[in-house]
């Protein structure tokens, strides 16, 4: 099975049935299946392109992002996602990268990239009337070749949070499994709910979640910004069972005035999921608070491993800062620098092993190798385990920080430092010191209202709950952390200001 081929499964059920909206268009599922095969057959037909060879996709959310990401891949093509928010030279060197030979884009894309020399790239097709033209001129029915399950359908690229993006490939069957259990996990991926989509599509989740509610033949919308208010609204009055977002969307609603959100507060939605980046216990209580104490998941993945567990939500406010139990069909080892299974409370490297895993990084077989050990994976996430197997995640060991010969994981700094009521977000480094090797320095965003916390302030606040020497003597305000397209917090944009 495919992509298109789940689509196509959905749309023999209830052809007529509103399958998505996005940007003011809408599409059935017979619709939606037509425009996939009309992009299939002018892709094989027009550009001369065989299996094995890659496209590439710039642009903001749009209902054209997902027919093209599912089209495309039956002429044998996978799909490189792109960040739309990248400089043109960045989309350059990942188009290079990618070896993509035809690049789809928006408006706003095709002006900044056309002219650009591209090494493989051979046409732009810009949304909008081109690509219009070209499915309608080139999309009449023509011989297309097989399409295994393994083959690799999209590659998104790495945030390049720790250095430079990989294109990571993702096959039709781990994503098609990877939407099953998140199905069961979710319960709101069935033929009669609604799934509301707020998050790039160039990243897996992005992209993942809408195709999760079409397989099952649900509805999705998709939105191409996000509005906090109005996503609130949706959720209250327009009948979404599920949502995915990512830590900053709550900090947007959250920093609305109390007056404002009130009446949106407990709608009818049975599933939150939160992922992307750690959610703070601070924002998680006011979560609950908000929405109810049985909505809120927190998914822990990456790209690379896609689903490792879940937190649910009779849990959240029992386990603090943990991400929960393994998914269903989800193997977890911790291991010690000795490659020794950890005691429970014991910190060591994450490995998983699933049938939702990557098919390994494209055209880095070094890297690949590095992340695939026996069959398991690591991204080089720190966990510990507690006795009743709950998993936390500590921090990424290339953020570890080694101050005096004892290693500091900065997310439980940034964990306690973020229930300061002055402090709306907070990120925390290491920095070179000649007498420690490393100290903690700690970028923190001022919440509305409320005068910027000094240095010793938080470490007032902080000192009954950490450890001396975990407590950052440097600090400074900043009016936004540095964040990638999907909420990742970009701490080698942070070193840049020191």
């Amino acid at each position: 099975m495919t992509m298109a081929g789940a689509l196509r499964a959905a749309a023999a059920r209830d052809p007529g049935k509103l399958a998505i909206r996005a940007g003011g268009q809408t599409r059935t599922y017979a619709q939606l299946i037509d425009r996939i095969d009309r992009i299939t057959n002018a892709t094989i037909r027009d550009l001369g392109l065989a299996p094995g060879h890659n496209a590439a996709i710039v642009a903001w959310n749009c209902l054209e992002y997902l027919e093209i990401a599912c089209g495309v891949p039956e002429a044998g093509l996978a799909v490189a996602t792109i960040n739309a928010r990248l400089t043109p030279a960045d989309i350059l060197a990942v188009c290079d990268d990618a070896e993509a030979r035809v690049l789809f884009v928006d408006a706003a894309a095709a002006r900044a990239l056309r002219g650009l020399p591209f090494k493989t790239v051979r046409r732009i097709i810009e949304i909008g009337p081109e690509f219009e033209a070209w499915i309608d001129a080139h999309g009449d029915a023509v011989a297309r070749p097989a399409i295994a399950e393994w083959d690799t359908w999209t590659i998104p690229y790495t945030s390049g949070t720790t250095g430079a993006p990989k294109g990571v490939m993702l096959s039709h069957r781990a994503r098609l499994l990877n939407y099953y259990a998140k199905a069961v996990e979710y319960a709101c991926f069935g033929p009669d709910d609604r799934f509301l989509s707020i998050t790039p599509m160039n990243h897996g989740p992005g992209l993942g979640f809408p195709m999760n509610a079409l397989v099952f033949g649900g509805f999705t919308e998709v939105m191409d910004k996000f509005d906090p208010l109005e996503v609130l609204r949706k959720l209250k009055h327009e009948g979404f069972t599920g949502i995915f977002t990512v830590p900053t969307h709550f900090h947007a609603m959250f920093d609305l005035d109390p007056v404002l959100i009130a009446p949106y507060r407990d709608p009818p939605v049975k599933a939150i999921i939160s992922n992307a980046a750690p959610l703070p216990q601070a924002t998680k209580e006011k979560i609950v608070a908000f929405f109810g104490p049985g909505v809120l998941h927190e998914l822990f993945s990456s790209t690379e491993n896609s689903l490792v567990s879940n937190m649910r939500p009779a849990d959240q406010l029992r386990k603090v800062q943990c991400v929960g139990l393994p998914f269903s069909q989800v193997l977890v080892k911790i291991l010690d620098d000795a490659g020794r299974d950890c005691a429970p409370g014991e910190v060591g490297e994450l490995f998983s092993k699933s049938p939702y895993l990557f098919s390994g990084y494209w055209n880095r077989p070094a890297e690949t190798a590095a992340a695939f050990r026996d069959g398991w994976v690591t991204v080089g996430d720190l966990a510990r385990r507690d006795d009743e197997g709950f998993i936390y995640i500590v921090g990424r060991k290339k953020d570890m920080v080694i101050s005096g010969g004892v290693n500091i994981y900065p997310q439980e700094i940034e964990n306690v430092l973020s229930f300061h009521p002055a402090v709306a977000e907070v990120a925390v480094i290491g920095v070179p010191d000649t007498k420690w090797g490393e100290r903690l320095k700690a970028f923190v965003v001022t919440r509305p209202g409320h005068p910027p916390p000094t240095a010793d302030a938080l470490a007032a606040f902080a000192a009954n709950r950490l450890a001396a020497f975990k407590i950052p003597k440097d600090v400074t305000i900043i009016d936004a952390l540095p964040r990638n397209a999907n909420g990742k917090v970009l701490k080698t944009e942070l070193r840049k200001l020191l």
